[in-house]
């Protein structure tokens, strides 16, 4: 089923750590972004558009509470992404 409408998730506010302050709500691209980007050594022009790396309906399923998966993880250049099905984004330490 193809994604219908904007996905968002909660990524960490401009500035602020993953573990304190303020989360927002943001479009899946901008959300995966900011959170590999705040995490890693790489800048948004090394990522390649969120639907490279993972099936968007899969996070669409995923947030909208269909089936028993918690999260789904999937991997930017290299580095671990999760995202909740509350819609918090993390990577993953290697």
């Amino acid at each position: 089923m193809p994604v219908e409408e904007e996905l968002y998730v909660l990524a960490p506010g401009e500035g602020e750590g993953d573990t304190e302050g303020w989360v927002s709500p943001q479009p899946i691209e901008e959300g995966v972004t900011a959170a590999v980007t705040a995490e890693t050594d790489l800048g948004a022009d090394d990522l390649d558009d969120v639907s490279e790396y993972v099936e968007l309906d899969d996070i669409e399923a995923l947030l909208a509470g269909e089936g028993d998966d918690e999260s789904l993880s999937f991997t930017v250049e290299g580095h671990d992404v999760v995202v909740e099905a509350s819609g918090h984004v993390r990577v993953d330490e290697d």
